[in-house]
């Protein structure tokens, strides 16, 4: 790419711009891959089973068009702007005035930011909007996995395949490091998985989460791994014991591990390899 033109498209600024679209588009990720993929378990189940059921409306990531879930207002161009449609219209649906989540301006925000991270990160080259994807894919695992508890394999392997092409290919990491950070990714959360198991007689974590591992380990290489598991534990850890307090973890419910892993392997990403074994003493 010409540097002149990698220098107006992908500076932090533009890449920032650029993260408002892809965060908006990433809000209808979160929401409705999971409703699309429960409609597709519904519909394969009573094929097998042999049963006839109310097949749910078909939803894709385009169709139907997005509206209000309290009033069923159509969602008009105008107030699908990243964030400046959410803040004009003060929160809320402008047909029933129901109050509309300020997660969605949020989720636009951090993409853009993140977005804006990488090019810094990276400088003005055309591997930032490689990395840019991969931060991307991890915002929507982490938001669809908070709300669901649910790592769709629809994302986590194409993540996992994609970090591994990327590095046979020569624009990431040495292709040994990504693919024994596949591997040293699976297996450890595996072992945890069953080793807590067979000590509790109860499931700690999800089958998503190894994969998500593998995937980070695949883009970040193995020696990556436990940085992220450490800093993955300490952001739950932190975040667990503020719901606690304020009385928004109910008994008996968990926090899903899966959008701590996505902001571990976000902050080793942009902290870079050496400066996170600086910071445990292995440089």
């Amino acid at each position: 790419m010409d540097k002149e033109l990698a220098d107006t498209f992908l500076n932090p600024f533009a890449l920032a711009l650029f993260g408002l679209c892809i965060g908006s588009f990433l809000n209808v990720v979160i929401h409705r891959l999971p409703m699309a993929l429960e409609r597709g378990w519904k519909i394969d189940s009573a094929e097998m089973l042999g049963v006839k059921i109310d097949v749910p409306e078909p939803i894709t990531l385009s169709k139907p068009r997005s509206r209000c879930p309290s009033c069923g207002h159509m969602i008009a161009w105008h107030e699908n702007i990243p964030v400046i449609s959410w803040l004009r219209l003060r929160g809320r649906c402008s047909a029933c005035k129901t109050r509309i989540s300020a997660r969605y301006p949020f989720i636009e925000l951090l993409t853009a930011a993140l977005f804006a991270a990488v090019g810094w990160r990276f400088g003005a080259q055309p591997v930032a909007l490689l990395w840019c994807a991969m931060v991307a894919v991890l915002i929507a695992l982490a938001g669809i996995d908070w709300d669901t508890t649910l790592l769709p394999d629809n994302l986590t392997l194409p993540l996992l395949w994609a970090g591994l092409v990327a590095s046979a290919l020569g624009w990431t990491l040495p292709l040994p490091l990504a693919l024994w950070g596949a591997v040293a990714g699976y297996l450890s959360l595996w072992s945890v998985y069953w080793l807590f198991k067979l000590t509790t007689g109860k499931e700690g974590m999800g089958f998503g989460d190894f994969k998500l591992l593998a995937a980070l380990g695949a883009w970040l290489g193995w020696q990556m791994v436990l940085p992220i598991v450490l800093g993955a534990s300490v952001l739950g850890a932190v975040v667990g014991i503020g719901m606690k307090l304020m009385s928004s973890l109910r008994e008996g419910r968990y926090v899903p591990f899966g959008p701590f892993l996505a902001g571990g392997g976000i902050v080793v990403l942009l902290a870079g390899q050496q400066r996170v074994l600086g910071w445990l003493g292995w440089a």
